[in-house]
């Protein structure tokens, strides 16, 4: 007990601020560590819509470490929390941490034609520009974004910290029956780029997609999933096309189970309804298991006890990382 208590003690005491979707997992962070105290933000809008916002005892948190935890879950959400994003580190606070657990616009990081334009790039200048602490620049809090080099999109005014969901997921692998006869495929070169070093103790293999025609469809390229139990790794989903098809490929190719992890479970319109469940049978027809985190509340809210999902919760990285 003594010590915990030294532990307590040591930790940097944190007042932890976030939005209406991330209470659930702020009240999990918070349950890591006594040296996390939840504060509260009265989030209301004026008859026209636009946002009417109290940071509730501004006054008892000058002199503190203060931290925001955030979700970008829609465009109209954005100017809201950015209001508070901007308020907080003025409040004469001793340092700001930003808890951004997925970054939303980090699949348009480029242009691929001229006239296109990389809204990563945009959202990191909107982030650069928040005010800057008595103690120094902000924190940012980002896990998997969807390229390394959007690091280099901020400005010297906030300190991109990049966290992973991989450990969760290592952990959880290390708890199956099956656990020694895991191998684990990436859907294409840039997850196996991105992921291989973290995951190095496996067998891999690598999915491409091919021209043939007037299609592009996915071949293994790497790697043999024969008689394994297979989970595909990826930084995030959306439709889940790509995932299916890399399951139809690793079934026919032999594969005993299929799995999936993406630590941003995305599914716009509900698009995680097209993943079953094998129920024991066959992979062609579902998955096993398929692990998201809780960066996408809305999604968590969705997949609540339907199999194959699971969710691996983020509260002990962010807590973590609030000691930074």
């Amino acid at each position: 007990m003594a010590s915990l208590g030294s532990s307590v003690k040591n930790s940097k005491r944190v007042c932890l601020f976030y939005c209406n979707e991330m209470k659930d997992l702020a009240e999990r962070i918070a349950s890591q560590s006594d040296a996390i105290e939840l504060r509260s933000i009265t989030w209301r809008t004026f008859e026209d819509g636009f946002p009417n916002l109290f940071i509730s005892n501004a006054h008892g948190i000058r002199g503190q470490h203060v931290a925001f935890l955030a979700s970008f879950s829609s465009p109209g959400v954005i100017f809201e929390q950015l209001s508070v994003i901007y308020a907080l580190p003025k409040l004469f606070v001793s340092s700001f941490t930003l808890v951004l657990p997925f970054f939303p616009t980090g699949t348009s990081e480029r242009m691929e034609d001229e006239g296109d334009v990389a809204t990563a790039f945009t959202l990191a200048r909107i982030l650069s520009n928040t005010p800057v602490p008595r103690g120094g620049p902000t924190s940012l809090v980002i896990f998997d974004i969807h390229a390394l080099q959007e690091r280099f999109y901020f400005g010297d005014n906030i300190l991109p910290c990049f966290e992973s969901g991989i450990p969760l997921l290592l952990n959880r692998l290390q708890q199956l029956p099956d656990s020694d006869n895991i191998s684990l495929a990436f859907p294409d070169d840039g997850a196996w780029k991105r992921f291989h070093k973290q995951l190095q103790h496996f067998p891999m293999i690598v999915c491409a997609k091919v021209r043939e025609g007037d299609q592009r469809n996915v071949r293994i390229k790497e790697g043999d999933p024969a008689g394994r139990h297979v989970v595909i790794v990826d930084d995030l989903v959306q439709s889940g096309g790509t995932l299916t098809e890399c399951q139809k490929v690793l079934a026919k190719h032999g594969a005993q189970k299929i799995s999936a992890y993406v630590t941003h479970g995305i599914f716009p319109n509900r698009s995680w309804q097209r993943f079953n469940h094998d129920k024991g049978g066959s992979p062609e027809n579902g998955m096993t298991y398929f692990w998201i985190t809780d960066s996408c509340p809305q999604t968590v809210k969705e997949v609540k006890d339907k199999k194959p999902f699971e969710v691996l919760s983020l509260a002990a990285p962010i807590a973590a990382a609030l000691q930074i």
